[in-house]
């Protein structure tokens, strides 16, 4: 492994346990009476992070792989079996983690903000779509960027310039993106109220005098392209640019951390493993605010 990767390791691995120490009742809920778990919180949490930095989708493999070269950090390894439970029951632990490395990096305070929203594929073949446990919050969607409709999810992702993850939503793949964001928004109000003036960039399925209205109360200016037979609209000379920014943010997410093949099949685990991959991309470009690394393309360091 490499030393950038053993130094974001440890990093995330203290900051973890120091989290925990001051809040406990973080901890996934195990039962008061029985043995304690050899394979601690703060080093579960520093193991999924690991997995989805390193690009492993098969957990199976992804232990294999534990077992040879990272013993050094984890002096304990747990079975498959267990450590896909151990993930599940952690998701608000990973939640919560992500959130704390992302305020503590001066991106957190950005004025600027992009939105958009990718596709989590979930299966392909009409007997996978049948015999899914997705059934119900998966739906058949469009994506534009591979021009093909496609069975699963989207994740919705408000990131600053420099690609920090600020808030997220995974939904059908049909759900508006208009509404989910003012959801989102609705869903943390300190977002908003604590950054006044916020701008937001998004693409062109971003309109309305509705939508807009409500962004503006909320003190958040959008800025996006015209659609056509708009007049053209402030900051159109920027969109360009921006969007290659948005688009290198989408291609970390899919490209380096594989999104598109996450391998889940359960709610659950679709949940675990889009956290997995944010929380790489929060941890990687949190250790790099710290350790005085470029922001942009923060994976790139890391890789074995």
């Amino acid at each position: 492994m490499t030393p950038d990767l053993d130094s974001l390791a440890t990093a995330l691995y203290v900051k973890t346990d120091d989290l925990l120490k001051e809040s406990p009742q973080l901890a996934p809920r195990r039962p008061a009476v029985g043995k304690s778990p050899r394979l601690s919180d703060a080093e579960l949490v520093t193991l999924a992070m690991m997995q989805a930095l390193l690009g492993f989708t098969s957990e199976a493999r992804w232990l294999c792989h534990a077992h040879a070269h990272l013993r050094h950090l984890f002096p304990y390894l747990p079975k498959q079996p267990g450590y896909n439970k151990r993930l599940r029951k952690a998701v608000g632990l990973i939640r919560h983690t992500s959130r704390v490395l992302a305020m503590d990096t001066a991106l957190w305070t950005d004025d600027v903000w992009v939105v958009d929203s990718t596709p989590v594929e979930c299966g392909r073949s009409r007997e996978t779509v049948k015999r899914s446990d997705l059934v119900g919050w998966a739906q058949y969607g469009y994506c534009a960027s591979h021009s093909r409709y496609f069975w699963g999810l989207r994740l919705h992702l408000v990131c600053t310039l420099g690609g920090l993850p600020i808030a997220y939503a995974l939904t059908g793949a049909k759900a508006d993106e208009r509404e989910t964001l003012l959801d989102i928004l609705a869903t943390e109000p300190t977002l908003t109220a604590e950054r006044p003036g916020q701008t937001l960039i998004g693409d062109k399925n971003y309109f309305g005098r509705d939508f807009e209205t409500q962004l503006a109360e909320l003190g958040v200016e959008l800025l996006r392209p015209a659609r056509k037979g708009e007049a053209e609209r402030a900051g159109a000379r920027l969109f360009k640019p921006l969007r290659q920014v948005i688009e290198s943010i989408n291609e970390t997410f899919k490209g380096q951390l594989d999104l598109e093949r996450h391998r889940a099949r359960t709610p659950g685990g679709v949940m675990v493993r889009v956290l997995q991959r944010i929380l790489a991309m929060t941890a990687a470009i949190w250790h790099n605010h710290h350790t005085g690394r470029p922001v942009l393309r923060s994976l790139t360091a890391y890789d074995h």
